[in-house]
């Protein structure tokens, strides 16, 4: 099995005149995995719907290696496709519903026997192939339904919200069970999900849409640590936003004014910035929990700000502890440790101050999009 490249070049699709894909143009690789991660309304389900052919585009182009498949039937593109609610036929075995795409190519008998049992053992089921849909667990039924995607060996799979019906341990069991099928297959795969999570752990690269639009397109490391916008910044993973005004640029880095009291210095290139950096600006700085430390009050140093711890969670792995900073109304900065290390001596009510990396700051506009 070997992946095709998927274009999908300047793809609009209006619903009346609502714009559910709005200009979208995205290259996905051979043999990549790719996530359309987005909240509901995105337009991440329609994007996907087009390239498998079940909605066609208002304007734009598909392609498919180096066939154009914007005008092509669904059963005519040679795509894989997986839904969250399985689709199997409840009257069929296992082993007939995986049999199905290749039936219905007409392919001979012997090599369905074959193709049905290596699909089936791909995805750790061949003693099931005589039960019936009803007599499966749901994992075991979406283990089915990526049989039967792969069987007839497509060279794209598409995905739709695939495990969004499954708790959470069997989720991730099945993510990184998909993920390691993927990489040993070479199919190329474009995934749908509202779970920053699961694209984070199965993407080669991640397209982050909102409004019908991509905010932005990276890999999971690039999009966490160098998010383009509030939104990409606030989707992916926990981000904490806080109001602050730009006081100049010195050789200690750029001044932000935090509080009347208290002023920070942000290291890190600001280049790419879309509005004029002047002082008296407000603008919101972002910095992720795991940047930001404690240590007790007045021990910090210059540049700590004082605050005020307002609650500990233990979470098992890592422990949060959500502190106000004195002197602002906003929300509690997220502040994350491993459990046991670093927030496991401060307790409700402490006074604290609190340390920032002055390298992992982004600055964003303090107008304009919503965070």
């Amino acid at each position: 099995m070997k992946g095709e490249r998927v274009t999908v070049r300047g793809v609009v699709k209006h619903y009346g005149s609502v714009a559910a894909v709005d200009g979208v143009s995205v290259d996905v690789q051979a043999g990549e995995f790719l996530s359309l991660l987005g909240p509901s309304g995105s337009g991440k389900t329609t994007l996907l719907m087009m390239i498998a052919g079940f909605e066609l585009p208002t304007a734009g182009l598909i392609e498919i290696g180096a066939t154009n498949v914007t005008p092509v039937a669904p059963n005519k593109r040679n795509v894989g496709m997986v839904f969250q609610k399985y689709a199997l036929f409840p009257h069929m075995s296992v082993h007939d519903n995986v049999a199905f795409p290749l039936r219905m190519r007409k392919i001979d008998r012997a090599q369905i026997e074959r193709r049905v049992g290596e699909a089936l053992a791909m995805v750790q089921l061949d003693a099931y192939g005589s039960r019936m849909p009803t007599q499966l667990s749901g994992g075991q039924q979406q283990r089915v339904a990526l049989a039967r995607a792969l069987v007839f060996e497509p060279p794209v799979l598409l995905m739709d919200e695939p495990l969004g019906a499954l708790d959470k341990k069997l989720r991730e069991q099945l993510q990184i069970e998909i993920k390691s099928l993927q990489q040993r297959l070479g199919v190329t795969v474009i995934y749908v999900t509202h779970d920053q999570e699961e694209a984070l752990t199965m993407s080669d690269r991640i397209a982050v849409m909102n409004d019908g639009q991509v905010a932005q397109i990276g890999s999971p490391a690039s999009l966490y640590s160098e998010p383009a916008s509030p939104f990409v910044a606030d989707f992916i993973g926990k981000m904490n936003f806080l109001p602050v005004e730009y006081l100049g640029s010195e050789k200690a880095g750029h001044q932000i004014r935090v509080t009347d009291a208290s002023t920070l210095s942000v290291t890190r290139s600001l280049n790419g910035h879309a509005f004029e950096l002047s002082p008296g600006l407000s603008l919101r700085a972002a910095i992720r929990p795991e940047n930001i430390s404690l240590a007790a009050r007045g021990s910090g140093g210059p540049d700590a700000v004082p605050g005020t711890v307002d609650t500990s969670i233990y979470l098992g792995t890592h422990q949060i502890l959500l502190v106000n900073i004195d002197g602002q109304s906003g929300p509690p900065l997220h502040i994350q440790s491993p459990a046991g290390r670093d927030l496991s001596a401060f307790e409700r009510g402490d006074a604290v101050d609190i340390l920032f990396q002055a390298d992992s700051i982004h600055l964003f506009s303090g107008k304009g999009e919503a965070q």
